[in-house]
């Protein structure tokens, strides 16, 4: 019977031991990072959208963009870690951020849909993964 051993550099095996402590702080960093990217260009594409194409002067008060934030990284009930990216509530004026964002997105009678969620899903895919990528690599380096 043929038997084979690989051996791998000392300082290779303390990275890899390294990384397994650091793992859940590497991840949250990445998480953060890419939250922060998708939470930037949703801003940015409601901030675009707000007050234009209305039949009445606009009533924007800056409560919904104010709103806008990212959640701390939390683990679900699967052990995943997760962020989110959305609006807090309540408002002000007892409406709904969930209701005044998907009227915006997706228009309603005598108002035109302004999509700024889809949108900022679409463009920040990728910008997304590349910076949360640039953070691994950072962390890894580091080790």
């Amino acid at each position: 019977m043929a038997e084979v051993t690989v051996k791998l550099p000392n300082e290779y095996l303390r990275k890899l031991s390294r990384l397994g402590k650091q793992t859940d702080a590497i991840c949250e960093k990445m998480l953060k990072a890419g939250g922060k990217v998708v939470e930037d260009k949703i801003r940015d594409n409601l901030r675009a959208v707000i007050g234009w194409d209305t039949q009445e002067p606009s009533r924007s008060t800056g409560e919904l963009l104010e709103s806008l934030g990212t959640t701390e990284v939390k683990q679900d009930f699967d052990g995943i870690l997760n962020v989110k990216v959305g609006f807090s509530e309540p408002r002000s004026d007892e409406e709904s951020n969930a209701k005044i964002a998907n009227i915006i997105e997706y228009g309603k009678h005598g108002q035109p849909p302004k999509p700024f969620l889809k949108p900022a899903q679409t463009a920040t895919r990728t910008a997304c993964a590349d910076a949360m990528r640039q953070v691994f690599e950072e962390e890894v380096g580091k080790l």
